[in-house]
């Protein structure tokens, strides 16, 4: 999670959202770019205004100045494609977690397994928060995912329209009551992982967080069996 004072993006956990890392800081650099030779050639006009106060126009100059933009947006538009397809994309999941949104917690439902594990998860309050504990973010009962395997996520609502986020990750899908929205899921490490409700869905909006705890498949077996 995000720290105070921290200017750069939360350490990725997740193939994509390493990515879109990398996205951004090479986004950050063309914008760097732009921005001094803008700046530059600003200055330099300024300053040799009344020298080239009489030039009316500059074929060369304008040609230049068209086609690197262009050349520019490219840089920029094919990885941002790529990635958007990457983010759709979804093959040969190991098992569905359904996530349910409620005014104002989580449901969880793992029914891939031979008996289904359902469990709703709350929000602590400050004096249930354990050592060490994160206020407003930590909650009764985590949701439990192994690392290095491939998941789909079903996400859906129960009232109103909510927003499951997870920074981290990368990830914000809306939860639209009577519709399930879908999408891949996979963590390259374990970990507790925070997120909170990104959709304004009523007075408790700020008091639904979401907390998942990446560990290893082995672990979460055995997880799985020893559920209730």
């Amino acid at each position: 999670m995000s720290t105070f004072s921290q200017f750069s993006m939360t350490d990725p956990c997740s193939p994509i959202s390493m990515m879109l890392s990398k996205f951004h800081d090479r986004a950050l650099m063309v914008f760097i770019l732009v921005v001094t030779i803008v700046g530059y050639a600003l200055l330099f006009l300024l300053r040799n205004t009344y020298t080239h106060r009489f030039t009316l126009e500059a074929q060369q100059i304008e040609t230049v100045w068209t086609i690197l933009p262009g050349i520019t947006l490219l840089f920029l538009a094919i990885p941002s494609l790529h990635l958007l397809y990457l983010m759709d994309e979804m093959k040969s999941p190991m098992f569905t977690l359904k996530v349910v949104g409620h005014q104002w917690y989580w449901s969880y439902e793992y029914s891939d397994f031979h008996k289904a594990l359902t469990f709703d998860s709350y929000m602590l309050l400050d004096p249930d928060l354990p050592k060490g504990g994160f206020r407003l973010l930590d909650v009764d009962n985590r949701a439990i995912l192994p690392y290095k395997t491939e998941l789909r996520l079903l996400i859906t609502s129960a009232d109103v329209i909510h927003s499951w986020a997870i920074p981290a990750a990368s990830i914000k899908i809306d939860a639209i009551p009577g519709r399930l929205n879908q999408i891949g899921l996979s963590f390259s490490r374990p970990g507790v992982y925070y997120g909170q409700c990104s959709e304004l869905c009523g007075a408790n909006h700020s008091f639904m967080p979401i907390v998942i705890e990446v560990i290893s498949p082995s672990s979460f077996i055995s997880w799985a069996n020893a559920s209730p």
